[in-house]
């Protein structure tokens, strides 16, 4: 493919990797390849069935970090592919297979971006930093969150990180994320009594007891957001009982609901809003939480400038910062006091069959994250 950009030639380097969560099946030492010659220290840390990478260059602050993950979703029903979804194949101008867009194209765009800066400014203040894992799209419990764990133990801060996630909506660079909502998962079981349903005296239907509190809790106010955030919203996801049987009074209801919430409110304080409307409809249950991450904002500042500025120098666009969509692996850098935002390509084939990126879109980003890195440690 010697007739394409070098970030082409990379991201179809990486997605030919059949890297399914939680395997990385050698992206990042293909990256640290890459980074090896330019002065970074690769360290692997495996925890469990998860492989990450920390890799660094300088010892200096400030710290930028560029954060990512080299696993990707299943492919779905092969037949519904175009082409296949490891093999990376280009039609018009567009590069389709399995993490195009999420995020092997933005992971090819960083190592690129950063051979270009490190040649042309070799004494660059600060450090660049590379945190890559392979469990973004699993759990996400020796991920991310495990790296951050052990540069925390040693004391070892980044000040400022993008995260390489599909955050554009019709060209890339339009959107940037600069914050997150929290979120946090309510499991929850009531227990009745199971029995006939000719006999209701002799029977508790969890189904009945539950709907009042249900239908509570789905017209709660939790808050009214504010600048940065929408309001905090309850979604009941999942809501199961009964045996089957049209006779039979289930003896249990199981429900699975999420919050998604702003800053205007923390876990606890929905925790205990939650369980007192189940009290106060005398239910008689349990309930355990999974708690997903907490909300965090950039604001304007050094970072959110400088990639501003970089989108517009790379393609003369005025991006909007924004803090829709789910969570990312930002949840877990943020609050170790790190400015963080998210920038890559365009998100409308994440996750889809058929997943693919414009080259130029590539071209582009590696662009916005060069000039990123100009902005931010240009001596």
């Amino acid at each position: 493919m010697s007739n394409f950009p070098d970030v082409i030639e990379l991201a179809c380097d990486l997605i030919s990797r059949e890297s399914v969560t939680p395997e990385d099946a050698g992206c990042q030492q293909l990256m640290a390849s890459r980074l090896a010659p330019l002065g970074f220290n690769n360290e692997s840390m495996v925890f469990e069935d998860t492989t990450n990478m920390w890799s660094r260059r300088g010892t200096e602050k400030p710290v930028f970090c560029f954060a990512g993950h080299t696993d990707v979703v299943p492919t779905g029903p092969l037949d519904k592919w175009h082409t296949p979804p490891f093999e990376p194949t280009i039609i018009d101008g567009v590069l389709y297979g399995r993490g195009a867009a999420d995020m092997k194209g933005s992971l090819a765009a960083m190592v690129v971006a950063t051979e270009r800066f490190v040649k042309d400014y070799p004494d660059h203040k600060g450090s660049i930093a590379f945190l890559i894992t392979s469990d973004e799209e699993g759990p996400f419990i020796n991920g991310t969150t495990r790296v951050i764990d052990t540069l925390e133990a040693r004391n070892e801060k980044i000040d400022w990180c993008i995260v390489g996630e599909p955050s554009s909506t019709n060209e890339v660079g339009d959107i940037v994320k600069n914050g997150r909502r929290g979120s946090i998962t309510g499991d929850l079981t009531v227990h009745g009594i199971q029995g006939h349903v000719a006999y209701p005296e002799m029977v508790k239907n969890p189904i009945h007891d539950a709907a009042p509190a249900l239908a509570e809790l789905s017209q709660t106010v939790w808050d009214h957001g504010n600048d940065y955030f929408p309001p905090t919203s309850f979604q009941l996801s999942n809501v199961n009982s009964g045996t089957g049987a049209t006779n039979v009074v289930p003896g249990e209801l199981h429900g699975i609901f999420n919050l998604r919430y702003s800053t205007e409110i923390n876990d606890q304080q929905i925790i205990d809003r939650v369980t007192n409307i189940l009290d106060k409809h005398q239910l008689n249950y349990d309930i355990k939480w999974t708690f997903n991450g907490q909300p965090f904002i950039t604001g304007e500042g050094l970072l959110l400038n400088a990639v501003t500025d970089a989108i517009f120098t790379a393609n003369g666009l005025r991006t909007t910062p924004s803090t829709a969509g789910g969570t990312s692996d930002g949840r877990f850098i943020a609050p170790t006091g790190a400015q963080v935002v998210e920038l890559g390509p365009c998100n409308a084939t994440i996750h889809k069959v058929n997943e693919q990126v414009r080259c130029e879109e590539l071209v582009q980003l590696t662009d916005m994250y060069y000039h990123t890195l100009v902005n931010l440690l240009a001596k």
